[in-house]
């Protein structure tokens, strides 16, 4: 799989930043001027791209409220499945105008589809990614529809068994798209910190050798910032202009001052990781002047003899190296020296 490669015209991937996603979802709360609000609340947070859901309820499930399409726990107790679809479905009439408005200001703009009606749309509107949503990984002919398009597949892995990402990543080898992003992902909403597991990510990484990355839906930023030293290049969260205005998925939502916290300390964490050598810096170099070295502490005359009392290890760094403390002492002077010079082969007598 390729390591890096564009989303429209930003790289993801080796040798990038991070790559962050705003989720919008259901948090228009069916209102486009707010759609609106959000893109542009998505760029000021230092997002890069803002992502959409191409779906319709009808797509997604049935208008039934027997047992089987019940919501039981969670944000969403007591709605029907086709209820919670219709409530946070993005209208597509609106996703083209979307796009337009964030490609203006300088945002990516994707889609996850959900049937092969939602893929046409997509590339009739030619959006640079698609992704999987993570209850979609197991439909293999979604997956070798979207793959066949050779753009870049991102994958949520939140209710994957590793026979489900086994599949789907051979499903793009055989149509010959390798442009894919894993997303580290648990779906739980919010979901909690000791499910969410960051170690899996170099392990998913060294089996798939593909772009890592990580859908998140827990509360905060301490999650995402922690994922980057495990090598995530994309991070998604959603994004609500306030938690307060409700919405399917506004209680787990980021608000624009937190996803740009989020932002700003993974570009913080990004240049302090720096790199596994162990060298100094320049500034480390500079500073190094700083420590012990050996000084003559006390006037010596030229015929004297070197100890305790007139050689000593202190700061800075302009005398001999203190590893010769011990050879140095019993030896004589060359010279007269005066208290507060830094000690030098050429004053001692060989």
């Amino acid at each position: 799989m390729k390591k890096e490669f564009k989303i429209g015209n930003k790289w993801v991937g080796e040798g990038h930043p991070c790559f962050c996603v705003a989720e919008m979802s259901g948090n228009h709360n069916q209102d486009f001027h707010r759609a609106i609000e959000l893109v542009h609340a998505a760029k000021e947070a230092g997002a890069d791209a803002i992502k959409l859901q191409t779906y319709t309820a009808d797509s997604l499930s049935l208008d039934c409220d027997n047992e089987y399409f019940q919501i039981h726990g969670g944000l969403w107790d007591g709605m029907t499945e086709y209820k919670l679809y219709q409530e946070a479905a993005t209208p597509w009439d609106w996703q083209p105008r979307l796009m337009e408005e964030a490609n203006k200001i300088g945002l990516e703009c994707f889609s996850s589809p959900f049937d092969f009606a939602s893929v046409d749309f997509m590339t009739s509107c030619n959006m640079p990614a698609y992704k999987v949503a993570s209850y979609e990984i197991n439909d293999i002919p979604l997956i070798r529809k979207i793959a066949a398009l050779q753009k870049p597949v991102i994958f949520a892995t939140g209710v994957a068994h590793i026979e489900d990402i086994d599949r789907a990543m051979q499903i793009c080898r055989e149509e010959g798209n390798d442009q894919v992003i894993l997303l580290k992902c648990v779906s739980a909403y919010p979901c909690p910190y000791e499910e969410i597991n960051l170690r899996m990510i170099p392990t998913l990484q060294e089996k798939y050798n593909c772009i890592m990355g990580l859908s998140d839906h827990s509360m905060g930023s301490v999650v995402p910032v922690g994922a980057v030293p495990f090598g995530i290049k994309m991070v998604e969260k959603h994004l609500t202009l306030r938690r307060a205005d409700g919405g399917p998925d506004g209680a787990f939502s980021m608000e624009p001052a937190e996803f740009k916290e989020m932002v700003d300390n993974i570009r913080i964490l990004e240049k302090a990781l720096g790199n596994s050598e162990y060298k100094l810096t320049e500034k480390q170099v500079k500073e190094r002047s700083g420590s012990r070295s050996l000084f003559v502490v006390k006037d010596i005359r030229a015929g004297e003899i070197l100890t305790p009392e007139n050689i000593r290890s202190i700061r800075p760094g302009h005398g001999l190296h203190t590893m010769y403390y011990e050879e140095v002492l019993g030896k004589t002077a060359a010279c007269d020296v005066k208290r507060g010079t830094p000690l030098a082969w050429e004053m001692i007598c060989k």
